[in-house]
């Protein structure tokens, strides 16, 4: 299921990038800094905000904050929609639930496989042995 989330839960700040682009890059607020509290917000089930703030690691604050951070374009404008586009993979990627493990066995000639090669490595290191008996 895809999630939208709507534009008055995103907060955006603007600051000025670092990196190249000479004057430009000093005199424009290109980087943007997007913040989504994904604790306190309605757009979502109460699963995929867990799996969400579990999947941002060190994006998100002490306070149940996204932040992701944009500034690779020219454009504010870009960096905006970068900003946004990142956080709704991020999204996507934690409304799909996880798949429930089925607990295998070993198949009977797997475990065969695995004894035979322990029997082999067993008299590898058997023939490595003092060959005079010992002292």
């Amino acid at each position: 299921m895809k999630y939208v989330i709507p534009d008055n839960e995103l907060v955006f700040e603007y600051s000025r990038a670092s990196g190249p682009g000479g004057q430009h890059v000093n005199r424009v607020q290109t980087a943007v800094q997007l913040r989504f509290d994904a604790r306190a917000s309605n757009a979502l089930p109460a699963a995929v905000k867990q799996r969400l703030m579990k999947l941002a690691g060190s994006r998100l604050t002490l306070d149940g904050c996204v932040l992701i951070q944009a500034q690779s374009h020219r454009s504010q404008l870009k960096n905006k929609e970068a900003a946004v586009a990142r956080l709704q993979k991020l999204v996507d990627r934690a409304a799909v639930p996880p798949k429930k493990r089925r607990p295998t066995k070993p198949t009977k000639a797997s475990k065969e496989r695995r004894l035979k090669s322990k029997k082999v490595r067993g008299q590898v290191k058997k023939l490595r042995g003092d060959r005079d008996g010992g002292e």
